[in-house]
């Protein structure tokens, strides 16, 4: 079965999905020399290839993917006696190339081994079947491209990280601050900040100093008073709905701590620094 499925091209966002395929190819059957202008990942069903570019051959076979990366010129070609049958997905975005980064797939690393279980193929199988939707088709198709994508990133290897410890770092010092990014508002304790991104409490406030040179939770109040004067210029709100706004279900804690990292009461500063 041949199936191609072209998706309207969105405005620029975190990840556009572009198209997607199926193909039981014919014996040597090929693509290319090429360029594309997306990435561009193909996954074998069954059968077997190989792909090049950048001057490096890979044989590939059942299990195996490959990605095509924009600007690169490649060729891919089924086998003559047992010919690949592969799915296939394209996609681009602000955020693409740091997921595929995540998921251990890059310019140099293009290859990738998936055969633990049939999430992979599912993703695929269920992409293949939106062409029956009619109103939510793109949408459901961006959120299986997301858990595909998000599978990759869930099992791979982990080798991005094995000769850069500092790049490690500071990926777990980004996880903590988009956690406290979305949660500030909640109560929300350091220890969980460490159990979300899969560390020890101890561990994530050494890197935390190492990185930034202030402690997780300086940061984290740091950061709830900066949110607190931003809304202290909004006169509709008291400041008891601020303090609860940033994570602080008691007033009086939360002008305690306001007055400990800015030197001045929340009432004192709403009034001598906010727009009349």
């Amino acid at each position: 079965m041949d199936l191609f499925i072209p998706v309207k091209q969105l405005n620029i966002t975190d990840l556009n999905m572009y198209q997607c395929g199926e193909e039981a190819c014919a014996p040597g059957h090929s693509f290319g020399p090429a360029v594309r202008d997306h990435f561009l990942i193909h996954y074998i069903l069954k059968g077997k290839g190989f792909f090049q570019v950048g001057g490096e051959t890979y044989h590939l076979t059942q299990g195996q993917g490959f990605l095509i990366c924009p600007d690169m010129v490649t060729y891919y070609e089924a086998d003559s006696e047992n010919p690949w049958h592969y799915v296939w997905v394209g996609f681009h975005g602000l955020k693409a190339e740091a997921y595929l980064d995540e998921a251990n797939l890059t310019m140099d690393r293009p290859i990738f081994r998936y055969d633990q279980d049939d999430f992979v193929k599912d993703c695929f199988v269920q992409m293949m079947e939106t062409k029956k939707l009619v109103k939510s088709r793109e949408m459901r198709l961006l959120g299986l491209l997301y858990l595909f994508l998000s599978q990759l990133i869930e099992t791979a290897d982990g080798k991005r990280f094995s000769d850069n410890g500092e790049k490690r770092k500071e990926t777990y010092v980004k996880q903590a601050l988009a956690f406290i990014e979305k949660n500030y508002s909640r109560k929300i304790s350091i220890a969980e900040i460490a159990r979300d991104i899969g560390l020890d409490r101890s561990y994530l406030c050494a890197v935390f100093k190492q990185c930034l040179h202030v402690s997780p939770q300086h940061f984290l109040i740091n950061y709830r008073m900066t949110k607190a004067c931003e809304l202290m210029q909004n006169s509709a709100l008291s400041i008891g709905d601020i303090s609860r706004s940033v994570g602080y279900e008691d007033p009086l804690l939360f002008s305690k701590m306001f007055k400990k990292m800015r030197k001045i009461s929340p009432r004192a500063f709403r009034k001598d620094y906010t727009i009349p």
